[in-house]
């Protein structure tokens, strides 16, 4: 409930708590605005008094007709986390994730949670897509960004075999985004591409025989 009245707030808009010296590496335009004492708040019924990280209380402002809340306030009001990224220039609303598994959704023949074939170099990584099949053949599976994210970081290994060949295409177009190949010797490659405005990926590689393809499905993520 708090998250869904945090979302119609955000709506309002907000204007981040931030020290002077954020400020100072800001692009700022000044603006005649007005502190508004008489809006009141509540939150699940019960009302509340808007503060800073000091425990100050604060006022909302209102410009143009549109009211501006301290996001440092509103989120501690209704027990949202907050985190503002100086370097990055960006607020950070709830839980911060470094990526997001491509393990969600995913749907293949060879997605196997076998502890036999889920383990490479003695972690178990509970959940991969493992190909080990017989014979030359193809080793592909797709993924859904669905324009979500910006980078795919896709984690291979070659087992028994090196894989020659790694491709990953824009699904549809085949628009080919990256080709490498992952050696033994290797170990866990991570492999970086670039995806932003990708719907769907298709990942193949040219497997041999007595050759496998591990893919950790949690460690393999999108950003």
């Amino acid at each position: 409930m708090k998250k869904k009245l945090l979302a119609g707030v955000i709506g309002l808009s907000m204007l981040a708590s931030m020290g002077a010296g954020a400020y100072a590496a800001s692009n700022l335009q000044e603006i005649q605005a007005y502190l508004n004492s008489g809006l009141k708040f509540k939150v699940d019924g019960q009302p509340v008094q808007l503060r800073d990280g000091n425990g100050n209380a604060v006022l909302p402002i209102t410009y143009k007709g549109t009211t501006y809340l301290p996001v440092r306030a509103v989120s501690d009001a209704l027990g949202v986390a907050v985190n503002y990224d100086a370097q990055a220039a960006t607020v950070h609303l709830g839980e911060r994730s470094e990526g997001v598994a491509i393990l969600d959704g995913f749907s293949d023949m060879y997605h196997t949670k076998d502890p036999s074939k889920t383990s490479y170099n003695g972690k178990d990584y509970k959940e991969a897509y493992f190909n080990d099949a017989s014979g030359n053949r193809s080793g592909s599976f797709m993924l859904y960004p669905k324009k979500k994210y910006q980078k795919l970081y896709l984690q291979v290994a070659a087992v028994g075999k090196d894989i020659e060949e790694l491709t990953i295409q824009e699904n549809g177009s085949m628009k080919e985004l990256l080709q490498t190949s992952v050696a033994l010797g290797e170990g866990l490659k991570t492999i970086e591409v670039d995806i932003g405005g990708v719907e769907a990926l298709y990942i193949h590689a040219d497997l041999v025989d007595g050759g496998a393809m591990f893919v950790p499905l949690i460690a393999s993520y999108y950003k």
